[in-house]
């Protein structure tokens, strides 16, 4: 540790020394830290704190972070200008950010203030030869874009050459050099000229696409665009009934929101606050325009639907504001009115809108809710929803008590809170069963609709049974199916409010076996249309906490095929009623363990005990998984995972990790896809959904092949989830799956070790070596012996610290498979490693740990050991001095004369004593010794 300042706190000075050490160990993330505070500390700009600033870029650069990197080395030269060490590190990160034109320039600077520089010469030489390269490259494209101009902007020019054309553009948009080109080539006015006349799909959709693509992490491009385009251009391509082009002009507006907030596409990319600053006026006119649009009466379904996604994808970063913006610019009140939208309601000023709409709202609404932070802002929030469903209910038109149920039916599906809230309120409960009442099918549809969500909460469902049963079964003898169905739908709900608990039944018996039949008919028959069968998979989703009807349900291929059929729509508004029925068939609903102490004492006080039903034992579930993985349910999972619901995103990976959990199907689960969908899940989510999803690719990658089950960078994008499992919040399961999924990966090859380094992974894989339970400290001992294989963790051990030591007392340890994985590290280590060769000695028993590797039955055991041995006496005079000062000696001759022993252990003792008499330390066998022995008495 560094010594004290004056005042008993240390200097910068003193800081950057222990910066300095912690380098040395490569202890990266410590030496940031540490030359964080010798900067924070200097409070005058000048070469001192230069030095502190090109320190931690060189940790930054360890760790790959290459534009912090940047930022220190730029800062540092504002200080002291043309120092080769902030020149040099500079064009480090600059050539691993690929600007390699800025790189050349800094390594050419580097070479003129310090000619002598040997470790700049082979980097000049090769940045040299790459922007040469490119400038010829460069030459080429100007050509290439040429030819391609001439052909795709020519209305006459033959059709197929035309779409080929554009479809190579797009590809050399995406290459920085070509957007370049095309960009100063004035592509944007030509695009937007074509596209006024274009009626070509394919060459439409290629222009759109070129301008999304030329706006991808260019700030400068971007503006340029948005000033000559401006953000109603992409509103109308949006406008349409194409879901490509709807597809595209999203795109393209996601892509100029990352870029004015230093955003890109991956999942786990966050807003830049200086960036959001800067930007600021830009990326608020975007705001306001989405907004704005959404309840444009002109504007298609696919379109709004799109815009809402756009404000829900975003809403959750504070950086940006845009929750605590959308309430301030009035949004929720046009995001209501868009969830009160009906489609039976067909008038001049009506809103067009998809099946998938209002419930895109639902989940945009309770994404801003989520993150209203304080009490005032929740108020707010509130104060605007009452605002609207007051001026909807002040006017005494039939339409407007409808739409307000609408509405309320929306938010009770997504901000719960806010719509208990609002039922709560005097009269509001009694309205909407008066209008389940009446004769009118409108009424009675939205009514049935807004029961059924306002039965979430235990305290509402024994309110609405007492007042409302006797209006469903009434509304179920209906002439019209969509009334018939929604009543079914509220009584399967009031029926399962004892969820899975087998002793409470709120229904007669029989009750909900005759619910599930009648559900079954809606949603098997050809003559019912999908809102039909989507009604009757949200009263299955209910009545499937009952055992029975799970057993019956798994039991029907056609009621199963069609639900999956129903789930590969996409249809959103289907997504929650299909998901929850698959949760509820594979058991994967979450459930508070029970305490043998606490459920004794609840017995005692005569409290109700939860019973399980029979047909919820391990082998029926398992029998369940089986027939659903079997009958296609991952390519309706994938189907499903799109949907932007993080509540629906948990639900589909509770299923995966259900599937998962069955070993022989994993592979189908992968072959389908789901692997694919995954990913996504176990980097953004609920919690819980994160941690499900997770510990699904865990089990996916413990039995298969990681190049199969994770090809290309897949392999590479999910260590973060699986390193994110051992925390200790975790269950030991997923702590030891996670464990043997990495180990398969750490074996895989250099860069997938590496991105195990850089997310921090191999303090926590270590963490687990010191578990008492045999099984986390076998795995995390295995996931070690792989990540030896890279020079970065070897350093790692070679450091001041334990680990080299700790290894060698783990190979004596009693579970053979921890001692064989430990042994197998040691052997690794002290292969490439002299100074881990000697801190095997540091430790006190490292002859006993030793001799019981040498002498152990177990033949692999055996072989570690004598290779260890090896390894020692190869490494330096002064480790095979210690070792021939023992009994070791003796044991390797034993060995390598056994008749019957392992030739690979009989050829590395062989090899281990030839050292020794190559250090001279031994003589062999006949050799005269006298001379020598009357040396050693002496």
């Amino acid at each position: 540790m560094a010594k004290e300042g004056v005042n008993g706190e240390k200097t910068s000075q003193l800081w950057k020394e222990e910066g300095n050490a912690a380098f040395k160990e490569s202890d990266w993330v410590g030496a940031i830290q540490c030359y964080t505070k010798a900067i924070q500390l200097t409070k005058e700009e000048g070469q001192e704190k230069s030095v502190y600033l090109k320190n931690r870029a060189a940790a930054y650069l360890k760790l790959g972070e290459n534009e912090n990197a940047l930022s220190d080395c730029t800062a540092a030269l504002d200080l002291v200008p043309n120092d080769p060490k902030s020149l040099f590190r500079r064009c480090q990160a600059l050539e691993a950010l690929d600007r390699l034109e800025e790189a050349y320039r800094d390594a050419r600077q580097v070479h003129t203030v310090d000619p002598g520089n040997k470790a700049i010469q082979p980097v000049l030489a090769r940045l040299h030869n790459v922007v040469q390269e490119r400038l010829k490259l460069m030459s080429q494209t100007s050509n290439k874009v040429a030819k391609m101009f001439e052909i795709a902007f020519d209305m006459t020019a033959d059709r197929e050459k035309r779409e080929q054309a554009l479809n190579n553009m797009v590809v050399l948009a995406r290459e920085n050099a070509g957007s370049e080109v095309m960009f100063k080539a004035g592509v944007i006015s030509k695009i937007a000229s074509l596209l006024k006349l274009e009626k070509n799909e394919e060459i439409f959709l290629g222009g759109v696409r070129i301008i999304g693509e030329l706006c991808k992490e260019s700030l400068d491009r971007t503006k340029s665009i948005l000033q000559e385009l401006g953000v109603p251009w992409f509103l109308d391509i949006l406008n349409c009934q194409k879901e490509q082009q709807v597809n595209a002009a999203q795109y393209c507006l996601q892509t100029i929101l990352n870029t004015l907030s230093g955003m890109t596409n991956k999942q786990d990319s966050k807003p830049d606050p200086e960036l959001c600053e800067q930007n600021k006026n830009e990326i608020d006119t975007l705001l306001t325009c989405l907004v704005f649009s959404v309840t444009s009466r002109t504007l298609s379904g696919l379109g709004r639907d799109a815009i809402i996604e756009l404000l829900m994808r975003n809403v959750h970063y504070s950086t940006l504001n845009w929750a605590q913006r959308l309430v301030e610019i009035r949004g929720l009140q046009r995001l209501m009115e868009v969830a009160s939208e009906l489609k039976e309601y067909k008038y001049e000023s009506a809103m067009e809108i998809t099946d998938s709409t209002r419930s895109l709202v639902s989940v945009c609404l309770a994404r801003i809710y989520e993150n209203m932070y304080y009490d005032r802002a929740r108020q707010d929030f509130i104060s605007n929803i009452d605002d609207y469903v007051k001026g909807k209910l002040i006017t005494p038109e039939l339409e407007s008590k409808v739409r307000v149920v609408v509405a309320l039916t929306s938010l009770l599906l997504g901000p719960l809170d806010v719509g208990n809230n609002i039922v709560a309120r005097d009269g509001m409960m009694e309205m909407i069963l008066v209008m389940a009442g009446t004769d009118d099918i409108l009424q009675q549809k939205v009514a049935c609709e807004c029961i059924i969500a306002a039965s979430s909460k235990k305290d509402k469902v024994k309110s609405i049974i007492g007042q409302g049963v006797n209006i469903l079964k009434k509304l179920y003898q209906s002439k019209d199916d969509g009334i018939r169905v929604r009543a079914l739908v509220g009584l399967c709900k009031l029926g399962s409010s004892g969820g899975t608990d087998a002793s409470i039944r709120p229904f007669a018996d029989g009750a909900t076996t005759k619910l599930a039949e009648a559900c079954r008919r809606f949603l098997i028959s050809p003559s019912k249309d999908a809102d039909m069968r989507r009604w009757a998979a949200e009263g299955l989703s209910y009545l499937t906490l009952d055992a029975d009807v799970k057993e019956k349900l798994i039991a029907d291929k056609a009621a199963i095929q069609a639900l999956i059929e129903l789930a590969k729509t996409g249809n959103q508004a289907a997504v929650y009623g299909v998901v929850t029925t698959f949760v509820n068939l594979c058991n994967a609903y979450e459930k508070q363990e029970a305490i043998p102490e606490m459920v004794e004492l609840a017995k005692f006080a005569k409290h109700h005990i939860p019973e399980d039903h029979e047909l919820d034992d391990p082998d029926f579930i398992s029998k369940r998984l089986i027939i659903l993985a079997k009958e296609g349910i991952t390519t309706a999972l994938v189907a499903l995972s799109k949907t932007e619901s993080h509540n629906s995103k948990e639900l589909i990976a509770r299923i995966f990790n259900a599937i998962c959990s069955q070993q022989e199907l994993r592979g189908l689960v992968v072959q389908q896809g789901g692997a694919k969908a995954l990913l996504p899940m176990a980097l953004e989510g609920t919690e819980k959904g994160i941690r499900q999803a997770a510990q699904a690719l865990a089990r996916i990658g413990i039995t298969m092949n990681p190049e199969v089950a994770f090809p290309g960078q897949r392999n590479v994008e999910v260590i973060r989830p699986l390193i994110s499992l051992l925390h200790p919040e975790c269950t030991a399961l997923e702590n030891f799956e996670a464990l043997l999924a990495l180990c398969n990966l750490a074996g895989l090859n250099e860069t997938t070790r590496l991105r195990i380094i850089k997310e921090h992974g191999v303090p926590k894989i270590e963490g687990y070596m010191f578990e008492e339970h045999e099984m986390l400290r076998r795995a995390a001992t295995q996931v070690i012996t792989n990540l030896i294989l890279s020079p970065e963790v070897v350093k790692m051990y070679e450091g001041k610290n334990d680990k080299t030591k700790y290894l060698v007392l783990l190979s004596a340890d009693e579970d053979t498979e921890t001692a064989m994985a430990a042994a197998g590290a040691l052997a690794q280590l002290t292969a490439v490693s002299k100074k881990c060769c000697k801190k095997v000695f540091e430790v006190e028993s490292w002859i006993e740990s030793i001799q019981s590797l040498l002498g152990n039955p177990d033949t692999g055991l055996q072989y570690r050991g004598v290779y260890i041995v090896n390894n020692l006496m190869q490494s330096c005079k002064e480790v095979a001095e210690k070792l021939i000062s023992t009994d070791i000696m003796e044991i390797l001759m034993a060995l390598s004369l056994l008749e019957d022993g392992d030739e690979k252990v009989k050829k590395y003792a062989l090899e281990a004593l030839k050292s020794a008499e190559q250090w001279k330390l031994i003589k062999k066998p006949g050799e005269n010794t006298d001379e020598e022995n009357e040396d050693d008495l002496e």
